[in-house]
């Protein structure tokens, strides 16, 4: 018999499984990349959420005992001393449940056409509320399927049917029409369904420019999770 702690269920077992997981990570992420980054400070984005988990309470330890502390409309922040100046952050950051993994991919004649077209996308998309473009830039250039076809420990590998370079080999079924030699894809993940839908309207509406030749999207065969977005219902919608 599985032993789950004491006076918890199984689902409360698995909340605070999640919570802990990502506390971890932005802990993780925020003293790597955000403290250490010139002129930054990091806020709670999600204030009534009723999960919360301790960020800036964590990281006030890089401060040495140094840190100071204020509470400000009854939040916690630290201001942490750097070489710069200082870091303020909140002590605690609302965390809750949503969607990943909404895309849409850009089919272009070059290199320069497909990154012209992300590029747009990604400043109107960055606009919306609820939504975070998770890859540096907004843009992916290495786009994967599930699993691997000679690497069987692999989770993930290339996209063989959307690499130009592929096109044309005997072991790949290439999904590129003609004319298309570079490939981008632009991934959201949101708070909610809505949201993520507003963000992939707006970005495909964004990115059809000169160069591009079609949009399309990552196809899993429902291996990746219960959430999928159909392109051409999306736009239709947005056309009623």
């Amino acid at each position: 018999m599985t032993a789950i702690a004491e006076g918890l269920t199984l689902e409360e077992a698995a909340v605070g499984e999640f919570q802990a997981g990502l506390r971890g990570r932005l802990v993780d992420r925020i003293g790597q990349t955000v403290l250490t980054c010139p002129t930054t400070a990091c806020f709670d984005g999600l204030p009534e959420a009723a999960d919360r988990v301790i960020v800036g309470g964590a990281l006030r330890h890089f401060g040495d005992k140094y840190q100071a502390s204020k509470v400000v409309d009854g939040r916690r922040y630290w201001r942490i001393p750097v070489m710069e100046g200082e870091f303020l952050v909140q002590e605690a950051f609302g965390v809750q449940r949503a969607i990943g993994g909404g895309n849409f991919l850009i089919l272009a004649a070059d290199q320069d056409a497909a990154l012209a077209a992300a590029e747009a996308a990604v400043e109107v998309m960055r606009k919306v509320r609820g939504v975070v473009l998770p890859f540096p830039g907004g843009i992916v250039r290495a786009g994967s399927k599930v699993g691997a076809k000679r690497y069987k420990s692999m989770i993930a590998s290339t996209n063989d049917a959307y690499c130009p370079t592929l096109r044309g080999r005997t072991d790949v079924t290439s999904a590129l029409p003609d004319g298309v030699n570079s490939v981008l894809e632009i991934v959201v993940d949101g708070l909610d369904r809505p949201a993520i839908e507003s963000a992939l309207r707006a970005g495909i509406d964004a990115a059809c420019r000169p160069g591009v030749v079609a949009i399309s999207a990552g196809n899993y065969g429902g291996k990746l999770g219960k959430h999928h977005f159909q392109l051409h219902t999306l736009l239709a919608e947005a056309s009623t």
